[in-house]
């Protein structure tokens, strides 16, 4: 059985979501850890497909590329700058912040914690003026919804 977390972690520069999902830490990770599997867990409905110039599975300095849309198709290309296997995965683009994974083993489940972190931002300011962490408190929800189902379904 899987759950959220009632309310989410918040500090002054990253928001953070957990999730109890009934599968192990390795299983998660892998589908982590694969730039081509992301629009399929992705809660904000803007990550399209992976790059074909991204590497089959993600390691630190790794370099991906995403196709989004967010009104207008465009690419994004991201360097993983935090990898402890099976643990952690982060990575940013050229702005600067951070969306990081966690994972926690919890006997047969993995507490997944999500964190969109700006306190690295080129521009936090901007981020804060256009309410990422706000809109991306909802996307990630859903994320580690879409994740639970990907690997439980």
């Amino acid at each position: 059985m899987s759950s959220s977390s009632p309310s989410p972690a918040t500090s002054q520069k990253s928001v953070s979501v957990s999730r109890t999902i009934a599968a192990s830490s390795s299983v998660i990770f892998d589908l982590l850890a694969d730039p081509s599997r992301h629009s399929e867990i992705d809660g904000s409905g803007t990550v399209r497909a992976s790059s074909d110039s991204s590497p089959k599975r993600l390691t630190l300095g790794s370099k991906f590329g995403m196709k989004m849309k967010l009104g207008v198709p465009y690419d994004i290309r991201n360097t993983v700058v935090e990898f402890e296997e099976g643990a952690l995965l982060a990575w940013a683009h050229f702005g600067g912040h951070r969306w990081r994974y966690e994972l926690a083993p919890e006997g047969n489940s993995t507490v997944v914690t999500e964190t969109f972190d700006w306190s690295t931002s080129r521009l936090p300011i901007f981020i804060e003026l256009m309410s990422y962490p706000k809109r991306n408190l909802a996307a990630m929800h859903k994320t580690l919804e879409r994740l639970d189902e990907v690997v439980t379904g």
